[in-house]
């Protein structure tokens, strides 16, 4: 065999490895593991202060994202290092909050000061470790332990399969906090205000252009007026509403071509609009907005809230904010 197809055939071999802890896991989901999760579900949604997640080596890299991935879906983390809690980081661990330590074996050393402090102070400590029988899980108050697979490193030496079945098991235990406090999109753009993500969760009404920038004539207006309108807004679309304000079509550049052969002068907006016309709610999220933008293939979306007109995104506002 050459050397590219013993490395191929070896790399494949790792992924196969990989699959089998990850399918372990949802075996486990549905059963013992499960149960241990809502169990640690409650205990973290019960205590007032945070989760201090903790570890060393891998499971120190996994924790810190572990504690990235609570923060941002409304559960307030901290990742605490266990070898710095023992030089003075304990006393980011109060009463208050709750632990969740990370162990593939159970029986980290540096760990051993963490595991005092929580029973010393009685902090709720939940401990993730393959083996049920370790210091770690025996002194938790709550075990999520890891189906038995093998590292996908030949050598069997480097975490690699467990590392990925900590993380999944972090990661449910994090989506069902999220669940269980009914954590929202718009709570979700709180906490990711920043990049291509945070603009997306924009809702409608703050990226939308209102007041005087609005393009609205109203019912029985001339074409020829409301050319002008959608000519000095600068939309490709104009908002026809009746004398209560309420919006009963729009007008846009397609139906002025559809309707070139009419005399602007004598024809009255009602003839041409389109009734109704493609809308927006003013709470929805800029990324479903730029969907429809994209679906039907239009430049601009009128926002429409209790029947009337309140204002018009465009496509240009998307990309001008970086939502698209």
């Amino acid at each position: 065999m050459s050397p590219e197809r013993n490395i191929r055939a070896e790399i494949l071999k790792a992924a196969q490895t990989s699959a089998n802890g990850t399918d372990a896991i949802v075996k486990g989901l549905d059963g013992e593991l499960g149960d241990a999760v809502l169990e640690a579900i409650e205990l973290i949604a019960g205590k007032t202060g945070r989760l201090i997640v903790t570890g060393v080596g891998k499971s120190g890299h996994i924790g810190a994202k572990a504690a990235a991935t609570f923060a941002s879906t409304g559960t307030p983390a901290q990742f605490v290092h266990a070898t710095e809690a023992s030089h003075g980081d304990l006393g980011m661990i109060t009463a208050e909050d709750c632990v969740l330590a990370i162990s593939n074996s159970g029986e980290t050393r540096e760990l051993s000061d963490v595991l005092y402090h929580a029973q010393r102070a009685d902090i709720p400590l939940i401990a993730v470790t393959a083996r049920a029988d370790s210091t770690l899980a025996q002194n938790a108050s709550v075990a999520l332990v890891l189906p038995g697979v093998e590292e996908a490193c030949p050598l069997g030496l480097a975490p690699t399969t467990s590392s990925l079945m900590q993380l999944m098991v972090c990661d449910t235990v994090a989506i069902g906090l999220l669940v269980r406090r009914g954590f929202s999109e718009r709570d979700f753009r709180h906490f990711h205000p920043g990049g291509t993500l945070g603009a997306s969760l924009t809702l409608v009404r703050d990226a939308m252009h209102a007041g005087d920038a609005l393009p609205v004539v109203q019912s029985g207006t001339l074409l020829i007026e409301a050319i002008d309108t959608i000519s000095a807004k600068g939309f490709g679309l104009t908002i026809v509403a009746d004398a209560g304000g309420k919006m009963q079509g729009v007008i846009t550049d397609g139906d002025l071509r559809r309707n070139a052969h009419v005399d602007a002068a004598t024809t009255v907006v009602d003839k041409v609009m389109t009734v109704g016309g493609l809308t927006v709610e003013p709470d929805m999220l800029l990324a479903a907005a730029l969907k429809m933008i994209q679906d039907h293939q239009v430049g601009a979306l009128v926002v429409e809230e209790d029947g009337q007109a309140v204002g018009v995104i465009h496509v240009l506002d998307m990309l001008r904010i970086g939502a698209a």
